[in-house]
């Protein structure tokens, strides 16, 4: 390897494969080359159009893998014949750089790209390899070692399909991973709560192949019982409040701001959920994919504790569901090779959890307190009456989703419910907060950024543990004055903590939401007819504006209290079926970190 004018840029002869002798010119940013004798392969018309149209760089950001594969065969294009196939072959020492191409376009998928450079002397790859991993490695913390959950049954049954698709990406980049493939229900979440602080920061991270579904399941056996803070208030603490600030809701739908004239095509139920709840496999013997069954852990008092919020750790998920609503909204793609390379790569960004803590089951039951964790949707009425009608449809994959919402949706069920949250200081300054209408105006007109990779909104947020040790401090109080109740007939009530883009809502349930600006989303349907429900809905499909309707209310907050004296009350929380009548909800900001960085633009 030769210096060429500069410390910072290095150029050698070397065979590229398919192409020929090349000019490999090492810079700070990237690997590029060109051919050697590019004029005197003029009068082969073939073989210059290949040349051509051939890629000549690739910047050290889209590399994810560089390998020494030691002597064999180099083809050499046959300039003289005029045609590639007929190329010469030579056998020398050979190393492979693997990389991507990205999209050009807003949520176009990666696609893989590799080259393989030869030279006689291997001391020359050595130092080629040597100079361009170190190369590589500079902007990012990149995982040696992962934690991998497979779903052999989520979304269409390919779970295991993904993980062979992308696990030689993982070999090339030297990433050691442990894979278990589910067994049952739960499996993943006993797995990883029963694994010692040691044990877990052994790994980088934990990666999913799966739905949203069996990414909840990590996440609350990360969660369980690592993560140490305060209740929100409780539906009781608020009623006890002396100044409650009280407002029922009005139902009279006259003034609605739209109308079904024109509208066709079938119902489709925006759902973010998944489906990782099939009945498992019940038993997964080891088939070829480094596959080992779970190993039972136990914990030790002398291990330094794991706690999140923390800088280090982070989760992937590989989509394999039935909508991928996470994913979808962290990376803007749905492709499991583009989640891969985001997880070698070692891309980190911040993503609010929120807390759900059921106080009860049924009006009369007497339960302790539980605590569930969701990473993207919580959702009670409609939404809930589709995840429980869904479950006996199992048979039927995806369409399932497709056929419970056109059910639940028939069927029109609404519910007395009350919910309290707490307004924003944005709401509070605006004088707004018991103006419904004015209310709606302003979400209307006001500039809403969407969230992005390097979101200014996100990035806001640096210091996860700082965050998490003043909540500790100052956690909600239920005697905060900013505690706004509403009293009525609900179709639905939703919280989205991220946008939850998918294939039935492609600008997501609420397009504005951002991945850690520490607020959730609250979606409060009141009861209408079916045809403005309709059109609700369709808005969500298309893409338009779903909350413009007065029987639609949508609130930021940090927190919201839900009572229902419906006995069999059905929650939806990340795709998973949730019993509770009452129950509390905060947002915790940046609570885990995800292996992304955001939709590109």
């Amino acid at each position: 390897m030769e210096r060429n004018g500069s410390a910072s840029t290095s150029t050698s002869s070397l065979f590229l494969d398919r192409v020929g002798e090349v000019a490999v010119t090492l810079d700070p940013d990237g690997l590029s080359w060109k051919p050697i004798d590019r004029e005197s392969s003029g009068s082969s018309c073939l073989c210059m159009n290949y040349r051509l149209k051939t890629e000549n760089r690739i910047e050290f950001s889209n590399v994810y893998a560089v390998e020494l594969i030691d002597w064999g065969l180099i083809e050499d294009a046959n300039r003289n014949s005029g045609s590639f196939f007929s190329g010469n072959k030579f056998e020398m020492y050979r190393f492979v750089v693997h990389g991507f191409h990205r999209g050009k376009t807003h949520g176009s998928p990666w696609t893989l790209c590799e080259y393989t450079f030869g030279h006689k002397d291997m001391l020359i790859c050595q130092s080629w390899v040597e100079h361009l991993i170190a190369s590589t490695n500079n902007d990012a913390v990149r995982p040696k070692s992962l934690l991998v959950f497979v779903h052999p049954l989520c979304g269409k049954g390919n779970g295991v399909k993904t993980w062979e698709t992308v696990a030689p990406i993982f070999s090339h980049a030297k990433v050691q991973t442990e894979v278990t493939v589910t067994q049952r229900a739960g499996h993943a979440f006993d797995c990883i709560a029963s694994l010692s602080h040691r044990e877990l920061s052994s790994f980088d991270g934990i990666v999913a192949v799966g739905g949203d579904g069996l990414f909840n399941e990590v996440l609350n056996g990360l969660l369980s019982s690592r993560h140490d803070a305060p209740f929100p208030p409780s539906p009781q603490e608020l009623d006890n409040k002396s100044d409650k600030n009280c407002q029922h809701l009005n139902n009279d739908i006259s003034r609605g701001r739209a109308s079904l004239n024109g509208a066709n095509g079938m119902l489709s139920a925006p759902l973010c959920g998944s489906d990782d709840l099939e009945p498992l496999l019940s038993a997964v013997e080891s088939n070829g994919l480094g596959v080992s069954k779970c190993n039972q852990f136990t914990v030790s008092d002398e291990d330094v504790k794991v706690s999140f919020p923390n800088d280090w750790f982070r989760v992937g998920l590989i989509p394999a569901g039935s909508t991928d609503a996470i994913v979808i909204s962290t990376t803007g793609t749905r492709d499991p090779v583009t989640s891969a390379l985001h997880i070698i790569l070692g891309k980190k960004v911040s993503l609010d959890i929120a807390q759900v803590v059921r106080w009860k089951t049924s009006p009369s039951s007497t339960e302790v307190p539980s605590v569930r964790y969701a990473a993207s949707f919580a959702g009670y009425g409609f939404y809930g009456d589709v995840i429980k009608e869904s479950e006996g449809y199992r048979w039927m994959g995806p369409k399932r989703y497709d056929f419970a919402g056109t059910v639940a949706f028939l069927k029109h069920r609404s519910y007395e419910a009350k919910v309290t949250f707490l307004k924003t200081e944005e709401q509070e300054t605006s004088n707004i907060a018991n103006d419904i209408q004015t209310s709606q105006l302003y979400q209307k007109n006001s500039k809403n950024v969407v969230c992005r990779a390097n979101c200014s909104i996100c990035n806001d947020f640096k210091d996860a543990a700082q965050h998490s040790a003043d909540v500790a401090v100052s956690p909600i109080h239920s005697q905060d004055s900013r505690w706004l109740e509403y009293k009525g007939r609900f179709l639905s009530v939703g919280a989205a903590i991220i946008s939850c883009r998918n294939e039935r809502a492609p600008k997501g349930l609420v397009a504005e939401a951002h991945l850690a600006d520490g607020f959730l989303h609250l979606i409060l349907i009141k009861d209408c007819p079916h045809p403005l429900y309709l059109w609700h809905l369709i808005n969500l499909k298309r893409g338009s504006n779903p909350f413009d309707f007065t029987f639609v209310e949508h609130h930021k907050t940090t927190a919201f209290t839900f009572v229902s004296s419906h006995n069999e009350s059905v929650w939806n929380v990340d795709g998973e079926i949730l019993q509770a009548c009452q129950v509390s909800v905060q947002v915790c900001r940046g609570l885990i970190n995800l292996f992304a960085s955001g939709p590109e633009v």
